[in-house]
């Protein structure tokens, strides 16, 4: 027996399996909402989580080893042939002939696949041939807003979980689990005010422009999605100049803002973000310039949760000593995509990693909010524990996610409103607003920028028109957002 095979006249038959891996792996393991969740992360590669990008990499290998192997037999010559005759004719099925033809076919496909689960084909349809009256129709410009602080001006510690989702908790309050993932946060949830979608532990809807962490983090702190421009491949694009942060609004009300992370805070462009609105920013490479740990440490994403809570204890410790109210913004990383970080102080309860990682990274978050309680700052102190967005881990949970929702909770907040917090439809934008409001302060007309104050009880944006209409408005282009938001 022979075995013969031209590699040269393979090419397309190769590419076409690259596409075809890449599509499986994306279908399977990465939740893409929108092809700009996707551009954005290409855009912004520098600082991400090594060991996120080696997962997907050898993922994707040894899917194209697989099929490529498969797509090669029927071009394969082992020496035998296959035929058949139709009216006189003989066709050839194998090994296939004209392989050019058959490289081209499964090229083709595989790029249409792949494009299709990079949603890039809605992308044309809506960003580029359709413009929405959105924001100009609802938009508020904060700055044009009268906001009213108390005289005695509360602190604000603004916990950002990676990924953190209500689908976590137990199947009693409202979650998709027989057995809490989520315990000890769903403890806070139900015990405090926690906004939500129906009678039980809800949250946040899906929002266009807000399902990464980038996006996720402009829309808690400004009320508006994140939309990818062409000049988002330099480093430090992502500044919005014109948009009233939370953190402009407190630094002009003597606040001192801080912003904590694990990473690489230049990944994403969250250091042009936040260092552009008034934020102190001590990231991955802050602490190994203080010696906290060793230049070549890299643990996840660049170190652990356990440390952050460590390091964030001794930061706030400090800087409650100041007469200046602070605004204390940490976002933790282990529960990010894939599988998650699991401490090893932390059991393996489950059979899941991704549950291992969620369960532990709640114990960790429960015993922190313990320890802010038990300091004397905390009766003049507002803690938020939010997800940034709904995880991107594709197939952890049996449900779509339009019908997942996004965590929060507020702890020890101070309004003065008649107010409910079940059954809102709501997005991470409404959040924007909503913390301004705990710590307070009085907000002339309870809306910035896309957001609505959940407090007072008027109508969010999308329960005036819908949750499935705002998303589709967000995903149009905007003449006014790019003129005057993103300018």
């Amino acid at each position: 027996m022979k075995f013969k095979i031209d590699i040269k006249k393979c090419i397309f038959i190769l590419l076409g399996a690259l596409a075809l891996a890449g599509t499986l792996y994306f279908e399977r393991r990465v939740l893409i909402i929108s092809f700009e969740q996707l551009l954005f992360g290409f855009m912004k590669l520098k600082g991400g989580g090594a060991s996120t990008a080696l997962f997907g990499i050898t993922y994707v290998i040894v899917l194209f080893i697989i099929i490529g192997i498969i797509l090669l037999l029927p071009v394969t010559d082992f020496g035998k042939k296959f035929t058949i005759s139709i009216k006189d004719r003989v066709v050839q099925l194998y090994p296939i002939k004209n392989i050019k033809l058959y490289g081209i076919t499964l090229f083709l496909v595989g790029v249409i696949l792949l494009l299709n689960s990079f949603e890039v084909f809605p992308f044309i349809k809506y960003r580029l041939f359709s413009n929405t009256e959105l924001f100009d129709d609802y938009y508020v410009e904060t700055s044009d807003v009268d906001i009213t602080f108390p005289e005695n001006k509360r602190n604000l510690i603004y916990i950002f979980v990676e990924s953190l989702e209500t689908s976590n908790a137990s199947i009693d309050n409202g979650g998709l689990f027989e057995e809490s993932l989520i315990p000890n946060l769903e403890q806070l949830a139900t015990n405090n005010i926690s906004f939500s979608n129906n009678d039980k532990i809800g949250g946040a809807y899906y929002s266009y422009g807000t399902n990464w962490t980038s996006g996720a983090m402009i829309a808690h702190t400004a009320g508006v999605p994140l939309k990818v421009t062409l000049s988002d491949f330099g480093p430090n694009s992502i500044r919005f100049r014109n948009v009233t942060s939370i953190g402009d609004i407190l630094a002009s009300n003597g606040y001192n803002n801080y912003l904590l992370l694990g990473s690489d805070a230049s990944f994403g462009s969250r250091r042009a973000y936040f260092s552009n609105h008034n934020y102190f920013i001590y990231d991955y490479g802050s602490a190994i310039n203080d010696g906290k740990i060793d230049s070549d440490y890299y643990e996840w994403w660049g170190y652990e949760d356990a440390k952050l809570f460590e390091y964030a204890k001794e930061m706030i410790s400090d800087i409650s000593k100041s007469d200046k109210p602070f605004n204390f913004t940490l976002l933790t990383a282990d529960t990010h995509f894939t599988d998650g970080y699991v401490d090893g102080s932390c059991e393996n309860k489950f059979d899941e990693p991704y549950a291992n990682a969620i369960y532990c990274s709640d114990s960790k978050i429960y015993e922190f909010v313990k320890w802010i309680k038990e300091q004397e700052f905390y009766e003049n102190t507002t803690i938020i524990i939010a997800g940034d967005h709904l995880t991107m881990q594709n197939g952890f949970y049996d449900v779509s996610f339009e019908k997942r929702n996004i965590y929060n909770v507020f702890i020890n907040a101070t309004v003065d409103y008649d107010f409910s917090d079940k059954n809102r439809v709501y997005t991470v934008m409404d959040m924007f607003p909503t913390t301004i409001a705990s710590l307070g302060a009085d907000i002339e007309g309870d809306r910035l920028g896309l957001g609505t104050n959940l407090f007072s009880n008027i109508e969010t944006i999308p329960e005036i028109i819908g949750i499935d209409e705002f998303n589709r408005e967000l995903s149009k282009g905007s003449h006014y957002y790019y003129n005057y938001i993103r300018s």
